[in-house]
């Protein structure tokens, strides 16, 4: 054998050991990675804040953000926050039991199933680029079975997820979620219930300690000026602690060993919905003749 065979051998040989070194470093960073606590940031209410709303659609990171339907800013807002790359949901009114208004397109107890449908429908038109819902306030209509299911009756038509705001321990919404199929998350925790940097900390602190040991957490907010400032402040420092950010997508995806929303879902409803949304409607022809 030449040296100049030699030569070239073992240059080969050197590229192929560094090769395989590279693959083993990207291996155990990808490894690393998929184990790594994930959170999920929710911002509530968007569409009503213009200053605070364009400040937290401008920090760099994959925030998801839930706006309101026909409000005066949720249409601009919406279209900015999809040219920065973050998440939309409609943010969908619903009766809470304290009586507090619910502003336009919300969805109350005293609807028919026809006209819970129909506002549903408009409010998920209304915003563009929208990939799932959640509730704003909902503690009297989350609690009702029926209205629940008309409500996932109608999100079956679409690719669209739903985070079970909990606004009240006794919510059905994510179980009947799951009944249609629909894909579904819940809240872990509120940032801003209590509007100062002190009790946001404390939360977002909790929220780190829920995603250490649960792997994954999903926190909500709103656009509150303290809750925008704090942001723009953790979520920088994220790294430090081991925490990576993703949109709300992005963790079902985690949490669901890599699968994608909807590409197991059935073309059919299942039997047990499909009854029960056969018996629903014979309660409602019924009571319409009466």
């Amino acid at each position: 054998m030449s040296d100049k065979t030699i030569s070239t051998q073992k240059a080969f040989n050197n590229l192929k050991a560094l090769l395989l070194s590279l693959l083993f470093v990207t291996a155990s960073a990808s490894a690393e990675s998929v184990n790594q606590p994930t959170i999920a940031i929710i911002i509530d209410d968007m569409g009503n804040h213009l200053k605070t709303g364009r400040q937290l659609i401008n920090l760099p990171y994959p925030l998801t953000l839930a706006f309101l339907p026909h409000r005066k800013h949720t249409s601009d807002l919406a279209q900015s926050a999809h040219s920065h790359n973050k998440e939309i949901m409609l943010h969908m009114p619903m009766a809470n039991t304290s009586g507090l208004e619910l502003g336009a397109g919300g969805l109350t107890v005293d609807m028919t199933k026809p006209n819970l449908t129909k506002t549903l429908r408009q409010a998920i038109r209304s915003i563009p680029y929208i990939q799932g819902i959640n509730n704003h306030m909902g503690s009297a209509l989350t609690q009702r079975r029926e209205e629940m299911r008309w409500v996932m009756e109608e999100l079956y038509n679409y690719p669209l997820y739903f985070v079970d705001s909990r606004t009240i321990a006794a919510s059905v919404a994510a179980n009947t979620a799951q009944q249609y199929q629909i894909p579904s998350l819940s809240r872990d925790v509120f940032l801003d219930h209590w509007q100062t940097r002190k009790s946001v900390h404390m939360q977002f602190s909790k929220l780190i300690k829920v995603a250490k040991e649960k792997g994954t957490a999903i926190a909500i907010g709103h656009p509150h000026q303290v809750t925008a400032d704090y942001l723009t402040w953790a979520l920088p420092r994220l790294d430090q602690q081991g925490i990576r950010i993703a949109t709300v997508s992005g963790l079902w995806t985690i949490r669901n060993n890599g699968n994608q929303m909807f590409s197991q879902r059935k073309q059919a409803l299942p039997n047990t919905v499909a009854a029960t949304n056969k018996t629903t409607n014979k309660k409602l022809k019924t009571a319409h003749k009466l």
